[in-house]
């Protein structure tokens, strides 16, 4: 019985071993740190120059941040081996160019690219069919045009129809493309904060049927023109605009802003707003704008503008033709005189020719015209 018991627990111990290497955690790549249980792996400035290939397929929140990836190729992540990876965190990269293909992920939701230096972003980044991305951040990673443009290209695709969160913050933009925002139905927040926007005139806001929250403090706003509160105003959802230390020009075309501003209660901190522009209106509230202030009796029409400058133009032309037409009248007598004087020095010029003509023509009175000369 002794020797019986000690061989089972000999067996035991040899099958031990390979039951407990069964039921460990799969492999985690080098330099990154993996906790299964979380299912999150993290490879936080480590200088890594690609996406590991080993990512453990039960990741579902990933965080590779601070390192030095410049690019994501196509297949970067293999969707058939993270088919549940739904957070991607690629802040504080040297990201340069996103591929098409490369976040071609079944499951992602949230994605960050802040704080990279993208110069190329493929409009199929997220593959051919639509993206279930739902929240997005570029902030401080769209300074190139290029990028720019692939984002808008990607966005009017229709290739992110379910995302709720774009954070475009801290990219120094001057104009946003045409159309940019037109095939995002159910976007509900947008932040445009801390760039250099000039304006909105070619900004259509109607297709973000959804949104809720819009950004656009920290910029070089001057002005809203009836255009653009239009749309502000046909948005249902929309309860919070921050339009905070923007550079108001609080001249005549600044009424209609500040009569919206006056009847809504969309805007955040509105009464912290206050005029850039003129000096004489500089730290004046909006709100305590009167029509008295801007001396605007007269609408600014800049077509009748014109208009009225085209027929005084016109005017002034006539009158020049007529005071013209009035002096010939005045010197016909001496005008007629000067065209005779001219037409006999004329002829008188002519008929010199002529004779000149006939000699040369003619041998004999050539010489002629030579024996009287000597």
């Amino acid at each position: 019985m002794p020797v019986r018991g000690a061989l089972c627990l000999g067996l035991l111990l040899l099958v031990l071993p390979d039951c407990g290497s069964a039921q460990q955690p799969s492999g985690c790549p080098d330099l990154c740190e993996c906790s299964e249980p979380a299912r999150t792996v993290k490879c936080v400035n480590r200088n890594l120059t690609v996406v590991p290939p080993d990512l453990p397929p039960y990741v579902r929140s990933l965080f590779i941040t601070g390192n030095l990836l410049t690019h994501l190729p196509a297949g970067a992540f293999p969707a058939q081996r993270l088919p549940d990876l739904a957070a991607v965190n690629l802040s504080g990269n040297h990201l340069q160019a996103v591929e098409a293909g490369a976040l071609a992920l079944p499951a992602l939701r949230q994605l960050d690219l802040s704080g990279n230096a993208l110069v190329s972003l493929s409009p199929q980044a997220f593959g051919d069919g639509g993206s279930t991305l739902e929240e997005l951040s570029l902030r401080g990673a769209l300074r190139d045009h290029g990028a720019l443009s692939g984002l808008a290209a990607l966005l009017q695709a229709g290739a992110l129809r379910n995302l709720s969160r774009l954070d475009l913050a801290d990219n120094g933009l001057l104009l946003l493309p045409a159309g940019m925002f037109t095939a995002l139905p159910a976007l509900r927040l947008l932040d445009l904060s801390n760039n250099s926007l000039v304006g909105l005139q070619n900004v259509s806001f109607q297709g973000l049927g959804q949104l809720q929250s819009l950004n656009l403090s920290n910029n070089s706003l001057g002005v809203l023109w009836n255009s653009t509160l239009s749309q502000f105003r046909s948005l249902p959802f929309l309860r919070h605009i921050d339009l905070g230390r923007n550079t108001w020009v609080c001249d005549c075309a600044i009424e209609d802003l500040v009569a919206w501003l006056k009847e809504s209660d969309q805007v955040e901190g509105k009464e912290a707003l206050t005029c850039a522009y003129p000096d004489k209106m500089l730290g004046k509230a909006l709100l305590k704008i009167n029509s008295s202030d801007l001396n605007c009796s007269v609408p600014i029409d800049l077509p009748s503008q014109l208009q009225t400058s085209y027929v005084f133009l016109g005017i002034v032309l006539a009158l020049i033709g007529a005071i013209f037409l009035l002096v010939l009248y005045l010197n016909r007598k001496g005008i007629k005189k000067w065209m005779h004087n001219i037409r006999d020095a004329c002829r008188d010029h002519m008929e010199g020719y002529h004779y000149r003509y006939e000699i040369n023509a003619d041998p004999r009175l050539t010489n002629l015209s030579s024996n009287s000369d000597v």
